[in-house]
């Protein structure tokens, strides 16, 4: 037997509870010739009589009443998943902001911010500008200065360090530096190598994604956040932190959104998941 098209088992009920191919084609907007054909290649592929057609119409034989029976199960079921995918769409949204490393920091320890139990949606936008609320660009921004007008809540939470960093294999007798571009360049952490008189800059790239891995590739020393380049076991530091480029980081919400019981619980994670790493954002667990 050919497997039955699901297509035309929804169409054989539309037939079989309506009483014939004219009410079904009312129903579906099928011509009835073409609901007849469909039926009738039904038939075939299931190897049964489904229907005793007479001039009243289709009436179902023994065999349809039965493959009804099972279509009305498959189509509750149906039912069902169409119904479990739509409560995805109603659950509430809860968007954070951050920079670049702190955005990957939170990819890497996702679970402790958010877990597919949670009964609300998650949105990570990578932003290393300051958030503006008034246009609820996100409920959650994790800054780098502490906000100074606003109606905004803030929470206080870890000092961030930065060091220059070089691959284990990197030759310590090479000057060769690694740099975001001047045009990419936001914070002063990205401005520093540049500004430095005596850096010489072999190579640049745009994003800090491709800087983190051109360091750790050996194309020179560069710049990373302590918490970013203590974590990675191939790296090292190639002096001591820049203390000028150390900043207390920030935790901020909308004041109207920090009531939501969602975005209160995504902002006692995310300051709970930083606060136990402390000494990592502030530089005390090198890995050099």
């Amino acid at each position: 037997m050919k497997d039955a098209n699901w297509d035309d088992l929804q169409l054989f009920f539309h037939v079989a509870t309506a009483g014939g191919l004219s009410a079904a084609a009312a129903k579906t907007g099928l011509s009835p010739p073409t609901i007849g054909r469909r039926m009738l290649a039904l038939e075939r592929a299931t190897g049964r009589a489904l229907f005793t057609r007479g001039p009243t119409g289709y009436l179902l034989a023994k065999d349809g009443t039965a493959l009804l029976e099972r279509v009305r199960l498959m189509q509750e079921a149906a039912q069902s998943i169409s119904d479990w995918r739509g409560e995805v769409l109603t659950l509430p949204i809860v968007s954070t902001a951050a920079d670049s490393w702190t955005s990957r920091f939170i990819a890497d320890h996702l679970a402790r911010i958010w877990t597919p139990k949670d009964r609300f949606r998650m949105c990570y936008k990578t932003c290393d500008m300051n958030i503006d609320f008034t246009y609820r660009e996100a409920h959650i921004a994790i800054r780098h200065s502490r906000p100074e007008n606003g109606n905004i809540a803030i929470r206080r939470s870890v000092t961030v360090a930065h060091a220059a960093y070089q691959a284990a294999s990197f030759d310590n007798d090479n000057r060769n530096w690694i740099s975001l571009g001047t045009d990419s360049a936001i914070t002063p952490a990205d401005k520093w190598t540049f500004e430095q008189p005596d850096s010489w800059i072999t190579g640049w790239t745009n994003t800090p994604h491709m800087l983190f891995h051109l360091i750790r590739g050996g194309a020179g020393r560069g710049v990373l956040p302590c918490f970013i380049g203590d974590a990675e076991p191939s790296l090292t530091r190639a002096g001591p932190i820049i203390e000028p480029l150390t900043y207390d980081m920030w935790i901020t919400a909308h004041d109207d959104e920090r009531q939501r019981p969602e975005v209160r619980a995504v902002i006692d994670r995310l300051a709970a998941l930083f606060g136990e790493n402390e000494d990592l954002f502030a530089g005390r667990k090198s890995s050099g």
